[in-house]
């Protein structure tokens, strides 16, 4: 049967509530929290592979029988515990007293889960083991957040994540973080283990959200057809009704532009007026960092929800997206199309925004 929920996440910028005297000791906890997940990580999933591979490793004969489970449970086991809590009791011994259980706990879960998914992978030789990166997201258990609340002198709504007092900040808000945090708040939505990102010294937290599906009348005969194409990024139509979402020179010739003023700035950056080194020669280009992706990112969301949109107005309950895997396959041998389109993204922004709906959608 299908879920009735589905688990969405909201990227929101935090700020430790905290006097100025205070905030250093509790960043100097946070990035130690932050390379211990990076260390741990790596560990536990080293440990893995090496006991899935255990037989192929040590050439055992075929006479030896061995199973991945607890001695006491199965007589066949090799282990003197469960193999979940193998790695888990690992990394709780190794860091003791240098970070919570509980984040230690969740990274295993996690890594074990995406383990058990692409093991079969590992064994083919057709994918290599994960590595882990310095700047791993932190994960952020519902139990370690407590007093979550909205404060009207701040402004912000105020929680402790590890004992440690936030704020969050959501600036010009145009999506729909606050109105969301306002539904959290009124017990209509669930709050599920989510992430703290550490990025370019702010606070991120990649909030998982777990919301009830859309309810909308739906036929599951009238089908819906889509095609993702250069000319026009979404061609939708269904009955005799067609339409075209987005065109060329609305996106990719803004992007273009985009790309034009960057490499035009690069190139001035050696004529410009320096006085405090390099930030004051690259002034300008920090104003348009990540502008292109923002606005790709921010397109591809208007393109997804108009044509979902166009869908439940037609009441199609089945959306087929056509030949995905040619165009997919066009666009990587060719290189200016490689570049500036955004197959994949777009096709997995209409895939959660259908699934939220209650639109099956089928990829052909």
């Amino acid at each position: 049967m299908e879920k009735p929920t589905m688990t969405l996440t909201r990227r929101i910028q935090l700020l430790i509530d905290v006097p100025s005297n205070e905030k250093e000791e509790i960043w100097e906890k946070l990035y130690r929290y932050q390379n211990r997940c990076f260390r741990a990580a790596n560990l536990i999933v080293s440990h893995l592979y090496l006991q899935e591979m255990i037989k192929d490793f040590f050439y055992l004969t075929e006479e030896i029988q061995y199973k991945l489970a607890d001695i006491n449970k199965d007589p066949m086991g090799i282990f003197n515990r469960s193999k979940t809590n193998t790695t888990a009791r690992m990394v709780y011994d190794r860091f003791k007293g240098e970070i919570p259980t509980d984040i230690l706990g969740c990274l295993n879960n996690t890594i074990q889960a995406v383990f058990s998914k692409e093991k079969a992978d590992y064994w083919q030789g057709l994918k290599s083991l994960r590595n882990f990166k310095k700047d791993i997201p932190i994960p952020l258990p519902v139990k370690c957040i407590s007093k979550i609340r909205y404060d009207p002198e701040k402004k912000a709504f105020c929680f402790n994540m590890f004992a440690i007092p936030v704020k969050t900040y959501l600036g010009r808000d145009y999506t729909d973080k606050r109105l969301v945090m306002e539904r959290l708040l009124r017990g209509e939505i669930k709050l599920c283990t989510s992430q703290i990102q550490l990025k370019g010294g702010k606070i991120y937290w990649l909030a998982a959200f777990e919301f009830e599906k859309e309810e909308h009348v739906l036929k599951p005969e009238i089908i819906a057809e889509a095609s993702l194409s250069l000319e026009h990024p979404i061609v939708a139509k269904t009955d005799n009704v067609r339409i075209n979402i987005g065109s060329k020179e609305e996106f990719l010739y803004r992007r273009l532009a985009i790309q034009a003023s960057q490499k035009r700035i690069q190139d001035g950056i050696t004529y410009a007026r320096s006085g405090k080194g390099k930030k004051r020669k690259q002034k300008a280009l920090y104003k348009t960092e990540n502008l292109e992706s923002r606005y790709v990112s921010h397109r591809l969301h208007v393109y997804s929800k108009k044509l979902i949109d166009f869908c439940i107005q037609r009441q199609a309950g089945t959306l087929i997206l056509k030949n995905q895997e040619d165009k997919i396959g066009i666009a990587k041998e060719q290189e200016f199309v490689l570049r500036n389109w955004s197959y994949y993204e777009l096709q997995t922004n209409i895939q959660y925004k259908a699934e939220k709906a209650g639109i099956e959608l089928i990829i052909g």
